[in-house]
């Protein structure tokens, strides 16, 4: 099959390479999923750098990518959940960085598997699973809901769209940092916008004067921010800064879950979540697709489609 791979670290692209390589095995409890989008994430070029090397695993050569949307082709033993031709979507991570989705086909254990909803074309399923499963899992260990004010830090970001939407599919009123130029996307999925930088604790607070009552972060370095707008006895949460754990807050890792994918298919199907898909690149474009991630200023998911 046709694959994206890398054999060694690297901080740049140098090491990628595009060929031909074995098809993968479909082990118990696994289906195999022949690959119509894989959405691209930050995280793939920092595994590639050698970023999450002390927490990981890694066996080269690597091909790369977490997420998938596709058609199952095959099934393992015991995986009664899917049929040959069902359509599908995943957060593909495993335990070791080996066998990902910048291919023709992967490899995906049955419980990380949800069935793509009607409403998302392939790009849009495949730009969901890890941005979208993040976002679900910071606002569900915020418990925000009805009466919430929220404060998204990088809303307009793949990650903070999606937790701009879920906020406001439970109820809760979200103010959503971002550059001015994407003030109006952010009105559109219902957040109220304010730019980053300087005077940005002021800028919120003109909104919320009481303060916030939850805080998610998607960039990272907002500490300092967030506890000058937390409203007392307010929760927030990171997955860029571990140091928040020490003031009370919550370091976010996703992990795969079919069931809580599920979940955001059904907001999908009822016109609450979008995807918002910046561009699409081919599977010869992974480099490409990594210099725009890597540059830090898009809006919605860049998507490998193969």
């Amino acid at each position: 099959m046709r694959a994206v791979t890398y054999d060694a670290y690297a901080g740049d692209n140098s090491r990628l390479r595009f060929g031909e390589v074995a098809e993968p095995k479909v082990g118990p409890g696994q289906v195999l999923i022949e690959v119509r989008a894989a959405g691209v994430n930050p995280v793939d070029w920092k595994i590639m750098a050698g970023g999450l090397d002390g927490m990981m695993d890694t066996m080269f050569p690597v091909i790369p990518g977490w997420d998938v949307a596709g058609v199952v082709r095959a099934l393992g033993a015991d995986a009664p959940e899917f049929a040959v031709g069902d359509e599908v979507m995943a957060y593909a991570r495993k335990d070791v960085v080996h066998a990902g989705t910048f291919a023709q086909y992967v490899a995906v254990a049955a419980p990380s598997v949800a069935r793509r909803p009607d409403t998302l074309g392939w790009a849009e399923a495949g730009g969901l699973p890890l941005a979208g499963l993040t976002a679900l899992r910071c606002l569900g260990r915020l418990g925000v809901g009805d009466g919430d004010t929220l404060l998204v830090h990088g809303a307009s970001g793949g990650t903070g769209g999606f937790a701009v939407q879920i906020g406001r599919a439970r109820g809760a009123r979200v103010i959503g940092t971002a550059s001015e130029r994407n003030h109006d996307y952010l009105r559109d999925l219902g957040a109220e916008p304010v730019v980053y930088g300087d005077g940005l604790a002021g800028r919120v607070r003109d909104l919320a004067p009481d303060g916030v009552t939850a805080v998610a972060d998607f960039v990272g370095g907002q500490l300092q921010v967030t506890l000058k707008v937390l409203a007392r006895g307010g929760r927030h949460v990171s997955v860029a800064d571990n140091t928040v754990q020490e003031h009370g807050g919550h370091w976010i890792w996703v992990r795969p879950d079919g069931a809580r994918l599920s979940e955001l298919g059904a907001l999908a199907e009822r016109g609450l979540l979008k995807v918002e898909v910046a561009e699409t690149f081919a599977l010869d474009e992974v480099g490409a697709a990594f210099d725009a991630s890597r540059h830090g200023h898009t809006r919605g998911k860049l998507v490998i489609l193969p």
